[in-house]
């Protein structure tokens, strides 16, 4: 062993074979032999209270990028939480002021039940009719379900706002780790980029639609739909850069009155329809409303049911945000697990309960779909309501509708900020900021914005070509979640440690359970609804283009230029290194020299060299 020494004495290992981490394993490797030149650590040493607070990584309940014989630094004031996130490799930056439940209802508002099940009432309704409202919500919602609980696992045993992501490369063979995390982190980003703007021009469409029960003569144009809906996504980025307490109390906020509203909805659609004065029975009869398919589509009555369940899908894929608010949540490997599922399975009940009110009380289907409005939901809502009573509906879900729509931007943002300060996004540095002031991703907000109000230019390709960023958001979301999940069934086994929340015997057959819907369900939201002679431009799905061509483009990129220096998350805070043969070493984190200055400077050094040390 070879020994070196500064000008004040003091010795420092070198030319020792160490630990060297793969990102995108669970174990430890023997590296090539470290550079024999090594640098005096430099500041004050740690005190005796710091060095007893050091926990290796195997004493946390977690699965980490980092390997078992390793102990992140942390100096000063930090709490379980912190010390969770650094045994996954990250150095806190934001203040935990999310609880159990305003994460909850962050998510819950990212649901926005019932502005969701309004906006999505033309793929709900139009494709199989009232059948893939009820029992076609229940098959799906079972499913989702599995997902979700998949998903709150993984979040337990790896509670960081990456994510989806960080669990692809840390679960994936280490050949494919960076490879795996690529794809997760690019489909998860197209789904998340695309909510806030899908939201938000159902949002402008529906305020629109109510002007036109206001002034019958006037109709919407497209160019006002396109100019509102930016309109809307700029205020909601001037809120989601706020700081982290206001954002929290906004979404609290936001939530209820989601919750109340669709209360409201729910009993007057019930108690107050004017069904009778029309002739008709209080209630649909149950055998048409389970039984009778509308003809929306050119394809059997089993295929259109499961072409309905993008309704499902696209309403129910903001339960991953409690995931992405993980480090602004306060005891997060069991209150994020559970805002996961409690969103799933409370928003998946609700959502059911909402549907199966419209199926039992709609009057025209065929009136519903091709209402000059354009909002089927607004023209269900005069079937079976009077018109000030209707627009007192259509104006509540408007309202709940501009608190979804800045759930999506937040959680949107928090993984634009995950995945750039891992260098995934191009120009990551400046997307990977947080405002000194607001201590949110200010530059990460803006850049989703910017991009939403791209997307939403696909107005002016025509109602399919828009239509898409529906699909986008269902497809893109439902792969990311479920890549990890697969990972973890498949691959990983018994080298998964779990979090504190966990399935137990029963997590290999929901994984099972997950993957299999996920592909089952790929090429079936890609279908048109017309075949043959009547398929053209109008009438094409976008989605597989849409989504399809920036993931290929990913991919291409990720072998032809990424794969040279995307290695996967990035270890953010300085972490010793425990060594049966050597002295404890230190390795510093991405951009973190200033925490290497606290360590002890009697504690010998290996200098941090990507290439020969650490792998991130």
């Amino acid at each position: 062993m070879m020994k070196t020494g500064d000008e004040d004495g003091v010795e420092m290992l070198a030319g020792e074979a160490v630990t060297k981490r793969n990102p995108t394993s669970l174990a430890a490797f023997p590296a090539p032999e470290a550079p024999a030149q090594c640098t005096k650590i430099l500041g004050t040493n740690m005190s005796a209270d710091d060095k007893d607070s050091l926990k290796r990584v195997d004493e946390e309940p977690v699965t980490s990028v980092l390997a078992a014989n390793e102990t992140p630094v942390l100096k000063g004031d930090h709490d379980a939480d912190d010390d969770v996130l650094a045994a996954l490799g990250y150095k806190s930056k934001f203040k935990r002021e999310f609880s159990l439940w305003s994460t909850f209802c962050v998510s819950f508002a990212v649901l926005g039940l019932l502005p969701s099940v309004a906006s999505t009432l033309y793929y709900g309704l139009g494709y199989a009719g009232t059948p893939g409202m009820v029992w076609g919500w229940l098959i799906a919602m079972a499913f989702i379900q599995c997902i979700a609980m998949g998903m709150a696992e993984l979040c337990s045993a790896m509670p960081t706002s990456g994510g989806l992501y960080y669990a692809s490369a840390v679960l994936a063979p280490p050949k494919y780790g960076p490879f795996a995390a690529w794809c997760t982190g690019w489909s998860n980003w197209l789904g998340q980029v695309t909510a806030a703007p899908s939201v938000n021009y159902s949002l402008a469409a529906m305020i629109l639609a109510a002007a036109s029960i206001t002034h019958p003569d006037y109709s919407p144009q497209t160019y006002q739909v396109f100019l509102l809906t930016v309109f809307l996504m700029i205020v909601h980025a001037v809120i989601s850069s706020a700081p982290t307490r206001f954002v929290a109390q906004f979404n609290s906020i936001g939530s209820t009155f989601n919750m109340m509203a669709l209360v409201v909805v729910f009993v007057v659609i019930l108690a107050a329809d004017n069904r009778s004065s029309q002739g008709l029975s209080r209630f649909n009869d149950s055998s048409a409303v389970w039984g009778e398919f509308y003809p929306g589509t050119d394809f059997p009555k089993g295929v259109s049911i499961l072409m309905s369940f993008i309704a499902v899908i696209w309403t129910m894929s903001g339960y991953d945000s409690p995931f992405h608010l993980s480090e602004e949540c306060s005891n997060a490997n069991i209150a994020s697990p559970r805002a996961i599922v409690m969103t799933s399975g409370i928003g998946g009940a609700i959502g059911w309960a909402l549907n199966m009110a419209i199926a039992y009380t709609i009057v025209d289907i065929d009136a519903a779909l091709n209402d000059a409005s354009g909002q089927p939901f607004a023209a269900y809502l005069l079937q079976v309501l009077g018109e000030k009573t209707a627009l007192a509906c259509l104006s509540l879900t408007i309202v709940a509708g501009f608190s979804m729509g800045q759930g999506c931007m937040v959680a949107a943002s928090r993984v634009t900020f995950s995945y750039s300060r891992d260098g995934c996004l191009p120009l990551s540095r400046y997307w990977a900021s947080v405002n000194q002031t607001t201590k949110t991703p200010v530059n990460a907000v803006w850049l989703n914005c910017f991009v939403g109000c791209v997307s939403v230019l696909l107005l002016f390709a025509g109602d399919a070509a828009i239509g898409a960023i529906f699909s986008i958001g269902a497809i893109g979301a439902f792969v990311a979640f479920t890549i990890p999940i697969a990972i973890r069934t498949f691959f990983v086994g018994s080298r998964f440690r779990p979090g504190p929340w966990n399935l137990g015997k029963f997590s290999y057959v929901i994984g099972v359970l997950s993957t299999t819907f996920t592909l089952f369900m790929i090429p079936i939201l890609c279908l048109p609804s017309v075949t043959g002679a009547d398929l053209d431009a109008q009438g094409m799905n976008w989605t597989i283009l849409c989504w399809g061509a920036p993931m290929l483009l990913a991919v291409v990129w990720f072998w032809v230029d990424a794969h040279k220096w995307f290695k996967g998350p990035k270890v953010n805070i300085s972490h010793m290194v425990h060594d049966q043969q050597v002295a404890p070493f230190v390795i510093q984190g991405e951009g973190e020299v200033s925490e290497v200055g606290e360590l002890d400077s009697n504690q010998p050094i290996i200098p941090t060299k990507q290439d020969s040390v650490s792998k991130v």
